[in-house]
């Protein structure tokens, strides 16, 4: 298992492969669909972003509330599919990890792969174990969507799996192809 910070990412996204664990640390930020809508809005009118994209990892997740102890509340990945309209201009400007669950379309995985980027799945239902290894979170904006508002979170060794790396590979295919060949 490798272990991988996110202020290595930009480096370290080219060396990953499709199918690999890792353990992440570092500043994370979480964005959804409303979140995507909006900070699209502030790029086309050239104005400055909750978060810099570049090198940045986004957490496709709209944590529940904190319970006591915690710095968060479950917070589990989204399906990542509702965010590939928007994920190939974050890509072009910087942005190296995606984390969530689910395919991409076409147009972000051949993005992942133009930026050396990657695509890192986490596991579906296990909200508060996921909780467990994220040690800060901040609101940074458009607190008035709640939930999915963007936040800066810490994660320490969050278990993830590389889904689509930068040169292409790419479990979703990989995985049915194997699958298809032993039945």
């Amino acid at each position: 298992m490798t272990e991988l910070n996110t202020s290595e990412l930009r480096e370290k996204a080219k060396t990953l492969t499709a199918g690999e664990k890792v353990l992440l640390s570092g500043t994370v930020y979480t964005s959804r669909d409303a979140a995507h809508k909006r900070i699209m809005a502030l790029l086309k009118n050239g104005e400055p972003l909750p978060y810099s994209l570049e090198g940045a990892a986004i957490y496709y997740a709209g944590p529940t509330a904190a319970k006591e102890g915690m710095a968060i509340g479950s917070c589990g990945p989204t399906t990542s599919g509702r965010m590939d309209v928007y994920s190939p201009k974050m890509l072009d400007l910087g942005l190296s990890a995606m984390i969530g669950k689910g395919e991409r379309s076409e147009a972000v995985c051949d993005a992942i792969v133009r930026n050396g980027a990657v695509y890192f799945c986490a596991v579906g239902g296990a909200g508060a174990l996921a909780a467990k290894c994220i040690t800060e979170c901040e609101v940074i904006a458009f607190e008035d969507l709640g939930c999915e508002s963007v936040k800066r979170l810490h994660f320490e060794k969050f278990p993830l799996i590389v889904a689509i790396d930068s040169h292409g590979g790419n479990i979703f295919k990989s995985g049915r192809a194997k699958y298809f060949k032993i039945s």
